[in-house]
């Protein structure tokens, strides 16, 4: 199912994310936990692409193992900082042949030196939309920052940007991850003063880990509200205790957001069933109908 398509009806959705591995040597392992997840019968699963595309090679194999046999529509990243048109029309054509419907299409982050070589074919995500729209037949998202990219000047410059890659063929939105909820309802308020009315979905991290959730803002921008950080304080040396409150805490957001009326939730799963399983039991009756 194309999700331009899934967006349009009334009902909740709730989908989750997983990456490829990095190496055959993890193949399997990542399948069976893409697969676990899928059992769950989410609405859909995106596949990231890896630094570089470095994992793309697993990218579509992962993707198609999740509709063939999970049964669950899959949404393929696919990123172009680091490719040729070439590469970009390769990948295209082998996703169309996988059957996969959705892309979600991302310029990467700029790789560090020497780590991949840095091409000038695409400089902007939008030019990635607009050569999948002209290749035809895939609904197309894009990525969305309720706190402004890191790169951009300011929030106002970075919505202009999203109307550019809406203009170029963007038919929906995934959000980075963000542990306010007014932050995102200000931003969609942005969005719609500025004509943009693209569905968003709401990117939610369940953080399980204290450790790692310090660099990871730090790299996307996104800023930890006090609540948060008194949780990972208190609870950060004792993994069960932060896994437990981590998935507390996100199924808190995502309940907040759809009583609000931001209907498509995505979350950050990172390839654990668990988690995936405990937020879906969470929300059972909330996303029933």
């Amino acid at each position: 199912m194309k999700l331009s398509k899934l967006f349009s009806q009334e009902k909740p959705t709730l989908s989750f994310e997983v990456f490829p591995p990095k190496t055959s040597d993890f193949f399997q392992s990542v399948e069976q936990a893409a697969l676990e997840i899928a059992s769950l019968s989410p609405d859909y699963m995106s596949v990231t692409y890896g630094a570089g595309g470095g994992r793309s090679r697993f990218t579509v194999d992962i993707a198609k193992e999740i509709e063939r046999v999970g049964n669950t529509t899959a949404l393929a990243h696919l990123t172009c900082v680091t490719s040729t048109k070439e590469d970009v029309r390769e990948k295209l054509l082998e996703l169309r042949e996988a059957g996969i419907e959705n892309i979600l299409a991302l310029r990467g982050d700029i790789p560090k030196e020497g780590d991949y070589p840095l091409r000038k074919d695409y400089r902007y995500a939008c030019e990635l939309i607009r050569e999948i729209r002209e290749f035809g037949d895939f609904c197309i998202g894009g990525a969305c920052y309720p706190e402004g990219h890191t790169e951009a000047k300011s929030l106002e410059e970075d919505i202009a940007n999203i109307g550019i890659k809406v203009e170029a063929g963007c038919e929906f939105l995934t959000t980075q991850m963000f542990f306010n909820n007014d932050i995102l309802y200000d931003y969609i308020d942005k969005l719609h003063k500025k004509g943009i009315f693209v569905p968003v979905v709401a990117g939610i991290m369940p953080i399980t880990n204290a450790r790692q959730i310090y660099r990871s803002c730090e790299l996307s921008g996104t800023v930890l509200p006090k609540r948060f950080i008194k949780i990972a304080e208190r609870y950060g040396d004792n993994p069960a205790a932060m896994k437990q409150a981590g998935i507390a805490y996100a199924t808190e957001q995502i309940i907040d957001l759809y009583a609000n009326g931001v209907k498509n939730v995505h979350v950050y799963s990172m390839n654990k069933p668990d988690v995936a399983r405990i937020i879906k039991n969470n929300l059972s009756e909330i996303i029933r109908g």
